[in-house]
């Protein structure tokens, strides 16, 4: 290569770098709550789907389809896969309400504990709460070991996930705005 070329690609890569910059500074940024609901639905698609793999592999008796399609719904489609995807996109849409209600609550307290704090509650709530209404779900006392430790593990998971998530977007947008 010549001199001159290698300087016709340095203005090239600059010229790139300064498109990419006024491309950023012409979207408009994603709100906070946007961002919030966001992360819920991910969360949700993430963690029940780690708790279908769970359910799969023996860890947990339970899954997200146990709690929306066995519970109501006795019929062998209940136990295919198809169900558990369609538990799990339920369980994503589910869980935009859940990241609402904690980024109403809680979106100001930074940290870990909260996000654990919120996922234990969560458990307790649908487990020992709601349990009366899913019929295809174990009583507390009849959940083996391995489902407890599996299921409040990928709960405090999804709490600190969320938790986590929206208090640092709150945070660093409120960074931001003050600069």
């Amino acid at each position: 290569m010549k001199k001159e070329e290698v300087g016709k690609y340095n203005i090239e890569v600059i010229r790139m770098s300064d498109e990419k910059k006024e491309q950023r500074k012409q979207e408009p940024p994603q709100s906070v709550l946007a961002k919030a609901l966001t992360v819920g639905f991910v969360s949700g698609i993430l963690w029940s789907a780690l708790g279908a793999l769970s359910y799969y592999f023996h860890f947990s008796e339970v899954s997200a389809a146990s709690f929306i399609f066995r519970s109501f719904w006795q019929t062998s489609w209940t136990s295919s896969f198809l169900a558990e995807v369609l538990a799990v996109i339920i369980v994503g849409l589910l869980s935009v309400l859940v990241s609402f209600i904690y980024y109403i609550s809680f979106k100001r307290i930074n940290g870990i504990w909260p996000g654990m704090i919120f996922g234990t509650v969560l458990f307790a709530a649908v487990f020992l709460g709601l349990n009366p209404i899913f019929s295809a779900v174990p009583s507390w006392n009849e959940l083996s070991g391995d489902s407890y430790v599996t299921n409040i593990c990928l709960y405090i998971l999804y709490g600190v996930f969320i938790g986590y998530s929206i208090s640092y977007e709150f945070h660093e947008y409120n960074q931001q705005t003050a600069e």
